[in-house]
């Protein structure tokens, strides 16, 4: 592979954080670039090895706390733009589009509906992009990003070769809110094959603004936030007191599921405030900003959150968004 390397003059020092990201809440990084292929992004990651600086990767800035403190490394933000619709067999009406790491999800479910494509009607409103949603398994309404992906296209700089290679469904494991991205760091999330259906428009159009009128009714979409703070937990509970004393419980449980936010306003939480950040009185799973909040105060609600739950529940809940920087 000829590999495109990034100029020094080309990366930007003590660029801040805050703007790039849905939260509106982080320092400065040391240095940031901007990539817009797959070149460009083997370019910017050798130069931080040579360097000997840690770095990361940044997308649509959702789902992430990035701390107040200075970044000592690299920013690297994947901005591409590039995303194709492709037929790959048109008796069973399966369409392809093909899409780089820094589309936005927005971008997406616009092309879909374009299109007259069905199956990304539950991320209407979703913020962030591509790389994002595979790497967290993004999902909503029951749906999730791993429903759609047919593979992903990542490079692996685990060692110097640089190895940019495509991972089938399967290999991705795929499960709630997680993937194989998040356990192997060393995998680069470079652009993602979505795999969806023709459909009719007014039907895919009706199923979005639907989707979008109950996140508008149930989110707190008007203010500053990263998304869903922590994982709703997949377990079943055995301990009878708690059942007897919280009916919905067995109700939740019958789903397979139960939300992190029904923990936290059980937990006296819901609209608790720390500094320039609360949780939402509209919904306990999200933390939001006025504009003037911290990282620092955030973190301390998660960790109030994670506490008083462990106390009243003995359930330790597990964060959903990526924290940076800590």
């Amino acid at each position: 592979m000829d590999n495109k390397h990034i100029k020094i003059k080309e990366m930007q020092k003590d660029i801040s954080l805050k703007e790039l990201t849905t939260f509106r809440i982080g320092g400065k990084a040391k240095y940031f670039c901007q990539v817009s292929d797959k070149d460009e992004v083997v370019g910017a990651v050798k130069w931080a090895k040579q360097k000997r600086l840690p770095f990361f990767v940044l997308g649509g800035g959702s789902n992430v706390l990035i701390n107040d403190r200075k970044y000592k490394g690299l920013v690297i933000q994947v901005k591409s733009q590039n995303a194709k619709v492709k037929i790959e067999n048109q008796k069973s009406k399966v369409i392809i589009i093909e899409t780089g790491a820094g589309v936005a999800l927005g971008k997406l479910v616009g092309i879909a509906l374009q299109n007259n494509l069905t199956g990304m009607e539950w991320a209407m409103g979703i913020p962030g992009a591509i790389g994002g949603a595979v790497y967290g398994n993004a999902g909503a309404f029951g749906f999730a990003m791993g429903d759609n992906i047919e593979e992903v296209e990542t490079l692996d700089i685990s060692n110097i070769k640089y190895q940019i290679s495509n991972i089938k469904k399967e290999e991705c494991e795929f499960r709630y809110r997680d993937s194989i991205f998040k356990k192997n760091k060393n995998l680069i999330i470079l652009s993602a094959k979505i795999k969806l259906q023709t459909g009719e428009k007014t039907e895919i159009e009706n199923k979005m603004k639907g989707y979008f009128q109950k996140k508008k009714q149930t989110q707190p979409l008007e203010f500053f936030c990263a998304g869903s703070i922590f994982k709703n937990q997949e377990l079943e509970i055995e301990n009878q007191e708690l059942l007897e004393k919280f009916p919905e419980l067995k109700k939740f449980q019958d789903k397979n599921i139960i939300p992190a936010a029904w923990f936290i306003e059980k937990a006296g939480l819901k609209g608790k405030r720390i500094g320039g950040v609360e949780i939402s009185p509209k919904h306990s799973n999200f933390i939001v900003s006025n504009g003037f909040g911290k990282a620092r105060d955030v973190k301390k609600l998660i960790d109030l959150i994670k506490k008083q739950v462990k106390k009243k529940f003995n359930i330790i809940l597990e964060e959903e968004i990526q924290l940076i920087n800590f």
